[in-house]
C-alpha cells in the first residue's frame, strides 16, 4: 500500500535553514551529518532512512567480531535508533530502503514492510555507502558464500564457525580480505586467499606486500595470488573453489572480498550525476540535482596527488565530510570545503602493522608523474631500549620538487605514528627537506633522536641533490649483466646469501682496497649493496669521490629479498665468499 507522509512541518527553522533534512543510509557519513545538523539547528526535522536493521555500527571492527577478539556484538552498535532519538532528537527509521527520487517534487520514495510512501524534504543528503562487488563467477549463489559488510554478515560468519565449519576460502586479498582470512585463521580454521594481482593488498608495493604475503602463511593461510577463482561447485558437504590454474580449495564458507561498488542506482535513475557510479559532487558535496547532497562511498573524490576520479571507500574521509555537508546545508556562507581524501589506510595482519598513504607506483606512472622512491629500514625507537624492531618504510617523492606523494610502511610497530605524520605532511605539500626539520617527541621507549620521518627525509633529500644515487631491486638482472656487484656486508653476512659475481669488501676495509675494486670493475660500473642500504650509502660516498660511477641498493638487501619473492632463493646463493 502506498502512502504520503505529511510534508515537512511548518515550524519555523533556525535562520535561513530548511524545516526538513532527510537522510539516506547511517553508519559513517549519513550519521554525521545528521548529528552534526541537530547539533547546528535545534529546530529542523531531521529524518534518517536507514535500509538495514542497524543504522550506527562499527563496520571496521566486524573482522575483530568474527575473530573473537570482540566477543559482545553489541559493542559493534555505536547508536541505536533509540539512543539517537534520545541524544539528537532524530526521527532514524530503520527498515526503509529508499527506491526513488523526485527531485522535481522533492520526495523520495521508500519502501518498507507495510508498503511504499512518499517522504518529503528540504534538504536530502544521499550516504547510501557501496556494495560488495560480485563478479560473474558461477556459483556464487551457493548459501556457503558470504560477504562481510554488516552486522548480519559478522553474525553469519561467527555462526558459520561455530556450527564446525574447518576449511575457508576468502575471495580477494584486499583489506578486507586480509582481515577476514587473520580472522578465520585465529577460528582455528584452515584458511585459503585468493587474489587475482600479484599479491595480497595490491595498493602496497611487491617489497612491501611480500611482508604481508609471508606474514598471511605464517598464520597459516594459503596464499593464492596472481591466479583467478573460476567457479564455485556447490556440493552436499562442502563447496569447492576451483582456481584458473587447476588448484581445487575446499570450503565450508566463502568469504567474498573482491571489493565494492557504489549504491547509487535509484539516484542516478532520477538525473543525479554520476561518474562509473558514483555520485559526482562539488567541493560542499552539492550534487547536481538542487537541494541534494551526497557523502561517503558513493560518491568521487579527486586525488590530491595525481588528480585521479574514483570513490575513497575509508570511513574517516565519509566521517568528516558528513560533518561539513551540515554545515554547507545549515551554514552555507561559512562552511569549509571538503578535502580530497589521500587515501590513509591501516591493516593488521598477524603480528604485522601495514599501512599507506597517497600515491603508489602504478597511479604516479598512470598519471605521468616523474618521481624518486627510497627505502630505508629504521628502528621504531631506539636500538638500544629492550623491544626495538625495524619499520620498512617506502616513500615516493617528486623527481624535480622533492615534494612527498606517497608512503607506505610494514613492521611490528610504530607503522600508525609514522604513516600519520607522513599523511599530515602530503597535505601540507611537504617535501624532503621539510621531514627533516619535523620536530618529533623523542624518547628512547618511542622513538629516536632522528625520527624514522627525520631518516626519511634525509635520505630523500641525499638522493634528490645527488649526494646519493640509487639502483634498485627491480634492476637487478641488468646490473648483474653489466654491473661490479660490489657486497659491502661483513663476511659472515655475505656468506648466508649473496648475488651471484659479487665482491665482497666490508664497507670498513674499502678505504684500503680501492685498487682492488677498481681492478675487479674494470671499467664496469659499480653498483654496492648490504643490508638495509646504510652502509652501501656511506660506502656510494667513497667510490664515487675515487671517482668510480657507484650507485647504491635503495634499501639493501632486506628489500631486495623482499621484491623478489620466491626467486630471492634461488639467487641469492649461500656459499661462501666469491
Amino acid at each position: 500500500m502506498a502512502t504520503t507522509e505529511n510534508p515537512p512541518s511548518d515550524r519555523p527553522a533556525a535562520g535561513t535553514g530548511p524545516k526538513r533534512i532527510v537522510v539516506v543510509g547511517g553508519v559513517a557519513g549519513g550519521m554525521s551529518a545528521a548529528a552534526r545538523a541537530r547539533r547546528l539547528d535545534e529546530t529542523a526535522e531531521i529524518v534518517v532512512l536507514e535500509r538495514g536493521e542497524h543504522v550506527s555500527y562499527a563496520n571496521c571492527g566486524l573482522p575483530y567480531y568474527v575473530g573473537g577478539e570482540i566477543t559482545d556484538p553489541a559493542a559493534l552498535l555505536v547508536q541505536t535508533p533509540e539512543s539517537l532519538r534520545a541524544a539528537l532528537a532524530l526521527d532514524v527509521r530503520t527498515g526503509h530502503d529508499v527506491v526513488g527520487l523526485d527531485p522535481r517534487a522533492r520526495t523520495v520514495t521508500v519502501r518498507r514492510t507495510a508498503g511504499t510512501e512518499q517522504v518529503a524534504y528540504d534538504a536530502l543528503v544521499l550516504a547510501p555507502g557501496a556494495q560488495a562487488s560480485r563478479p560473474p563467477l558461477p556459483g556464487l549463489d551457493s548459501p556457503r558464500v558470504r560477504t562481510l559488510r554488516t552486522v548480519p554478515d559478522a553474525l553469519e560468519l561467527r555462526g558459520a564457525v561455530r556450527d564446525g565449519a574447518r576449511h575457508a576460502v576468502v575471495l580477494g586479498a584486499g583489506f578486507i580480505g586480509v582481515e577476514a582470512a587473520e580472522a578465520l585463521a585465529q577460528q582455528g580454521l584452515e584458511v585459503a586467499v585468493v587474489e587475482l594481482a600479484p599479491h595480497p593488498l595490491p595498493p602496497f608495493e611487491d617489497e612491501l606486500a611480500q611482508l604481508v604475503a609471508d606474514e598471511l602463511r605464517r598464520l597459516g593461510v594459503a596464499v593464492h595470488t596472481g591466479v583467478a577463482a573460476e567457479s564455485v561447485v556447490h556440493e552436499a558437504e562442502r563447496d569447492t573453489v576451483v582456481l584458473a590454474d587447476g588448484t581445487r580449495l575446499a570450503a565450508d564458507l566463502v568469504v567474498l572480498a573482491t571489493g565494492v561498488r557504489p549504491d547509487t542506482s535509484v539516484f542516478e535513475a532520477a538525473g543525479v550525476a554520476c561518474e562509473r557510479g558514483a555520485v559526482v559532487v562539488d567541493a560542499h558535496g552539492r550534487t547536481s540535482v538542487p537541494g541534494v547532497w551526497a557523502v561517503g562511498d558513493a560518491t568521487v573524490s579527486t586525488d590530491p596527488v595525481t588528480g585521479a576520479r574514483r570513490p575513497v571507500a575509508l570511513a574517516g574521509p565519509a566521517n568528516r565530510a558528513g560533518r561539513l555537508v551540515a554545515d554547507d546545508i545549515l551554514r552555507p556562507g561559512t562552511a569549509r570545503p571538503i578535502p580530497d581524501p589521500v587515501g590513509t589506510a591501516i591493516v593488521r595482519v598477524g603480528s604485522l602493522t601495514a599501512a599507506l598513504t597517497g600515491a603508489n607506483r602504478a597511479a604516479l606512472e598512470t598519471a605521468g608523474i616523474a618521481y624518486r622512491t627510497v627505502h630505508l629500514h629504521p628502528n621504531q625507537h631506539a636500538g638500544y631500549f629492550p623491544g626495538a624492531g625495524q619499520v620498512h618504510l617506502l616513500l615516493h617523492l617528486g623527481a624535480d620538487d622533492g615534494r612527498l606523494l606517497g608512503a607506505q610502511a610494514v613492521g611490528a610497530d610504530g607503522v600508525d605514528k609514522r604513516i600519520d605524520v607522513l599523511a599530515t605532511a602530503i597535505r601540507a605539500g611537504m617535501t624532503a627537506g621539510d621531514l627533516i626539520d619535523l620536530d618529533l617527541a623523542y624518547s628512547p621507549p618511542y622513538g629516536q633522536a632522528k625520527d624514522p620521518v627525520n631518516l626519511a627525509g634525509m635520505l630523500a633529500q641525499n638522493v634528490l641533490d645527488g649526494t646519493l644515487r640509487l639502483w634498485y631491486a627491480q634492476d637487478v638482472d641488468a646490473v648483474l649483466s653489466g654491473a661490479l656487484v660490489l657486497d659491502v656486508r661483513s663476511k659472515a653476512e655475505f656468506v648466508t646469501g649473496h648475488l651471484p659475481g659479487a665482491l665482497n669488501v666490508p664497507h670498513t676495509e674499502l678505504r684500503e682496497r680501492l685498487a682492488e675494486v677498481r681492478a675487479e670493475a674494470a671499467g664496469r660500473p659499480v653498483r654496492v649493496l648490504c643490508a638495509s642500504g646504510v652502509r652501501s650509502a656511506i660506502a656510494h660516498r667513497v667510490l664515487t669521490q675515487s671517482g668510480l660511477d657507484s650507485a647504491s641498493l635503495s634499501g639493501g638487501t632486506l628489500t631486495l629479498r623482499a621484491a623478489l619473492g620466491p626467486r630471492a632463493a634461488e639467487l641469492l646463493t649461500a656459499d661462501g665468499p666469491a
